[in-house]
């Protein structure tokens, strides 16, 4: 049987350090490349590119991940810039927008991760929260660092009949490193998981034409510690 042909849109370093030579480099996280493979797909890394290209990156794959990495440039979603700028990568974000716009328009899923959730809620016309530090006070520490990247740290809460209830159950504990947040939801969304402060951690479309599953944690980062985070990976490969 063919394996599915899952693109994973890749970031890019200007300088990699001196083990590399400082050399620019296109990459992604092997969370992803061992899972999808763990999975039975094959995994296709597409490099940060014109949009011009998104068409044709599009057509040779069956699935596309969006990873996390860098925050969502605000002008985006027509905010001033609150957030330093060499947080952001408007090449990335112009290539990944494209590459959303075709995998819809080519009716092909998409499975988004962190930024790239809240990529794909801009690029259907939501908007974000530069900054969740002071969203509440409970105490919820949405960039766990130093904590392991394995080690899920709040909890959150499924809706029923999604996708995320069926493979998390209906109250999970996730990792988080992230420092942006869905603020409003693109009408073509609908939240399918929220942490106890609120903050939107699972999204998935209400518009039949749309295949899309969003997550604001990393089971690309726990995918060989717990069952749960690679369960997903075998969903997006097998059923998205």
């Amino acid at each position: 049987m063919r394996r599915p042909i899952i693109g994973i849109a890749a970031n890019e370093i200007e300088d990699a350090g001196a083990r590399l030579y400082h050399l620019p480099i296109s990459y992604t996280p092997c969370g992803y490349i061992k899972a999808v493979q763990n999975a039975g797909g094959l995994p296709l890394v597409l490099p940060v590119g014109s949009p011009d290209l998104a068409k044709d990156y599009i057509k040779q794959i069956d699935k596309l991940i969006l990873a996390g990495g860098q925050n969502v440039s605000p002008g985006l979603y027509g905010e001033p810039i609150q957030v330093e700028e060499a947080s952001l990568s408007e090449d990335r974000d112009r290539f990944e927008l494209a590459l959303i716009k075709e995998a819809i328009a080519q009716k092909k899923p998409i499975f988004a991760v962190c930024r790239g959730l809240q990529l794909v809620n801009v690029a259907l016309g939501g908007s974000l929260y530069q900054n969740i530090s002071h969203f509440s006070d409970m105490n919820i520490a949405h960039m766990q660092v130093p904590v392991s990247r394995e080690i899920p740290t709040h909890q959150i809460h499924t809706e029923d009949k999604s996708i995320l209830r069926e493979i998390y159950g209906k109250k999970t504990a996730v990792n988080s490193f992230h420092f942006q947040a869905v603020k409003e939801l693109a009408e073509k969304l609908k939240v399918t998981a929220f942490s106890e402060d609120g903050i939107i951690e699972g999204v998935e479309s209400n518009d039949p034409s749309i295949v899309f599953l969003g997550v604001q944690w990393h089971p690309d980062f726990a995918y060989d510690h717990l069952e749960k985070e690679m369960a997903v990976f075998h969903y997006v490969v097998k059923k998205l």
